[in-house]
């Protein structure tokens, strides 16, 4: 076996012309690790926040990482080799994870590339029956969907708030969902459909027959006329989108309903909140194995299908970055591993 492989790195901070696709060092799996050969990663919105930087941070929250590193947490392909004190994976079986995620997210996550060490405890046998790339595509949107509607899966302190993020009852409830044509939306309008929720996807126009098709009950064009200007009273809003302009989702919901935003940095509306009943709540996402484990059974019976946006081949992530530069993203971009 070679001890080099072929990767995207950069070697510095920028946009997408700094991705390069090269030789790189194959990863050793450590102990409680398994080395998986990849067949596609899936890309997330910390991928391109880490090739520029974090530059919305803070300068003190803004990562000073060793060059050259690679990107990406979500994978799926084949285990290679399992590393020294690992049961349950042999060589040859068809895995997906996401990879050491928040642990490594300013260094980055090392998925794009030939070959990704996987702690074990990240890892899950794939879906039977659904490609790699929908596979890949999977991972950290529908741990976010899961974590924030299903069960939170860990006991890890939050980030965000003070308490544990507890998932709002579902069953019979009104669900929004903004964003929701996109990678964690798609995903989560199915997720909450699932849990006996009425949906209203919120999204632009050309997901209109997708988001039907996903189960969604209503669909509000936003390009059209704003959700939070027609819709009271609904029991729980998942705002994928986020930041300074979620508080205005709080006109939408009843008292006692709840306000999820998955990116809640810049919302400012909590005394707003808390006199209107409202439960603002939020987490960041984790790996989990198990999770993954559990939900591959709704995509493997059809009950959860990954949308795939578009699919690049590895050497080409720079072009990949600059479709989601571009955005309108309806579900995931993939790069496929040769």
């Amino acid at each position: 076996m070679t001890n080099s492989m072929k990767a995207v790195r950069l070697h510095a901070f920028g946009g997408p012309e700094v991705l390069h696709y090269e030789d790189a060092p194959r990863p050793v799996p450590a102990p409680g690790e398994v080395l998986v050969r990849a067949h596609a990663a899936g890309l997330n919105p910390p991928d391109w926040y880490l090739r520029d930087g974090y530059r919305s941070l803070p300068p003190e929250w803004q990562p000073s990482p060793a060059f050259p590193l690679i990107l990406g947490s979500d994978v799926s392909g084949v285990v290679e080799t399992v590393g020294p004190g690992v049961a349950g994976f042999a060589p040859g079986d068809d895995v997906y994870a996401m990879v050491r995620f928040p642990a490594e997210a300013m260094e980055g996550n090392k998925a794009y590339a030939e070959y990704v060490a996987v702690p074990a405890s990240d890892l899950a046998r794939k879906p039977a029956g659904i490609d790699h790339v929908r596979a890949a595509g999977a991972p950290m949107s529908l741990l976010t969907a899961w974590q924030f509607l299903i069960d939170l899966g860990h006991d890890a302190p939050n980030p965000f708030q003070p308490r544990a993020h507890v998932p709002p009852p579902l069953d019979g409830r009104t669900v929004l969902i903004n964003g929701a044509g996109g990678g964690v939306g798609h995903l989560a309008v199915q997720l909450a459909r699932w849990k006996g929720a009425r949906v209203i996807a919120v999204a632009s126009g050309k997901n209109e027959a997708l988001m039907r098709d996903l189960g969604a009950d209503r669909f509000i064009d936003y390009t059209q006329v704003a959700a939070d200007e027609i819709v009271r009273d609904v029991d729980v809003v998942l705002d994928t989108v986020g930041g300074a302009e979620t508080g205005r989702f709080l006109a939408t919901l009843k008292r006692g309903g709840f306000l999820l935003p998955v990116y809640p940095l810049g919302f400012a509306g909590h005394d707003e909140a808390e006199k209107r009943g409202i439960t603002i709540s939020t987490t960041q996402v984790r790996s989990s194995g198990a999770q993954l484990a559990e939900a591959a059974r709704l995509l493997e019976d059809g009950t959860v299908r990954v949308v795939v946006d578009s699919t690049f081949p590895l050497a080409e992530a720079a072009r990949a970055h600059e479709r989601a530069a571009r955005g309108g993203i309806q579900g995931k971009i993939v790069l496929t591993v040769a």
